[in-house]
């Protein structure tokens, strides 16, 4: 029966080894399309011999067609003579052409340094339904698409001539090849690298910060560098980042951010950079580091590279909600300070749950919303009539300023409330970072 549905579309449509074991693809695992088609020839030849030597003219002319289809050689040596082999009416003998766009690619992917790949493939519109109304007009159940076998059979050459493998999840690159006019786009998949860094010196923004009055573009007031800040924790980290990855752009993701007059000690701050089209995917991490700590020049350092992921990306910016960290804060108070002041604070603070509505001074740029957040943990020492140093550990996402000054009543509690009399953060300095835990 299978041979019967073979030969009536044979009888009609030319086809190639590989379009005819297509029609096929569900049917004998572990064997190729081109295989099967040739299978099914074959069988076919052998049939279409015996009935010939039989006699009757059906078996002669069977030959004929299978002689003419892709120049199936078995049949052709049987039928003798010069027998005009007709273009596949599927592919156009495009499958035939394997090899060539395969070793294109792998041409195209000659400039990059990379792990793995996926081919993707686009087929002509008019291409993709001649396969439907065939697959249709003999109710075939069995296939597989032309787009899916010409995507596998080039990612299998395209391997063998690279040496790298087929990555299906996430791939270092995705080749798309445009099909039967061969075109090949090369699109390098983003490279995230993770660490920590650390800011030593006050005055400098996590990010780049453009110009209010020019936009970026720059003016007068900037001095024609279209920034607020000469440089950013950004800037000194993803220069080096982009030119050992030969990257096209690059995005700072920080795990929170602290003000520009803070510092940043201790374990640093968890960052990833997000580096786009980079045509090398495997940067010395370890010289990468150095580079970095040596253009910092004692402003920024970083720790612990490595690569990771896109979830990376969106767990860092969920944890940093809720991830325990520790400052230290330099407070001035408007009244003199007593050992009595100091052990109320202590008292109070440990374990309390603070309500905070976003502070006065960034409403410009964040929602007002109320948050809730809870500090673990506070120590007070006296440093001076009117100065105090504190130790917070808190919650993830508290604004330690404004837990100091009540904001105008937009903070309860606060060290100002506690205290009876005003206080306000004169330094702060981030001494941690941790990772998120359950409390």
């Amino acid at each position: 029966m299978l041979l019967d549905d073979v030969k009536k579309i044979l009888s009609k449509y030319p086809l190639c080894d590989n379009c005819l074991g297509r029609q096929f693809g569900g049917l004998a695992r572990g064997v190729t399309n081109k295989e099967r088609g040739y299978a099914l020839k074959l069988a076919l030849t052998l049939e279409a011999h015996m009935v010939s030597r039989r006699g009757d003219s059906k078996g002669e002319a069977l030959l004929k067609i299978l002689a003419s289809n892709g120049g199936h050689m078995p049949a052709a040596n049987v039928v003798g003579g010069e027998v005009k082999k007709k273009h596949c009416y599927l592919c156009g003998d495009m499958l035939a052409e394997i090899q060539g766009y395969a070793k294109e690619v792998a041409k195209s992917l000659g400039e990059y340094n990379f792990n793995n790949f996926l081919i993707g493939v686009k087929i002509a519109g008019e291409v993709a339904e001649r396969e439907d109304r065939l697959r249709s007009e003999f109710a075939i159940e069995y296939g597989e698409s032309l787009k899916m076998e010409c995507s596998r059979e080039i990612g299998k050459e395209v391997s063998r001539l690279t040496g790298k493998e087929v990555e299906f999840n996430r791939p270092d690159i995705v080749v798309t090849v445009d099909l039967p006019d061969p075109k090949i786009h090369v699109r390098s998949m983003p490279l995230y690298i993770l660490g920590r860094y650390r800011k030593m010196v006050r005055g400098i923004p996590q990010s780049r910060w453009d110009c209010v009055h020019c936009g970026g573009k720059g003016c007068e007031v900037c001095h024609g560098t279209g920034k607020i800040y000469p440089v950013s924790v950004e800037e000194i980290i993803t220069g080096p980042v982009l030119a050992a990855t030969s990257g096209i752009s690059t995005k700072f993701h920080g795990a929170g951010r602290e003000d520009v007059d803070a510092i940043v000690t201790g374990n640093g701050r968890p960052f990833v950079v997000e580096v786009k089209e980079a045509k090398n995917r495997n940067p010395d991490l370890k010289a990468l580091e150095a580079t970095i700590n040596e253009s910092g020049e004692g402003r920024v350092e970083v720790t612990k590279l490595m690569f990771s992921d896109k979830k990376t990306v969106r767990s860092l910016k969920e944890r940093a909600k809720i991830a325990e960290k520790t400052y230290r804060a330099l407070v001035e108070t408007d009244s003199k300070i007593t050992k009595r002041d100091l052990a109320r604070l202590e008292k109070s603070f440990n374990g309390c749950l603070i309500n905070q509505y976003t502070p006065k001074r960034v409403l410009h740029r964040r929602a007002d919303k109320l948050r809730l957040k809870r500090v673990y943990e506070m120590l007070a020492r006296k440093i001076g009539d009117k100065r105090i140093e504190l130790v917070v550990r808190c919650q993830g996402g508290l604004y330690v300023k404004e837990l100091i000054s009540g904001d105008e009543g937009r903070t309860k509690p606060s060290v100002s409330d506690a205290l009876g009399f005003g206080a306000r953060c004169i330094e702060l300095d981030v001494t941690s970072v941790n990772e998120a835990t359950e409390r």
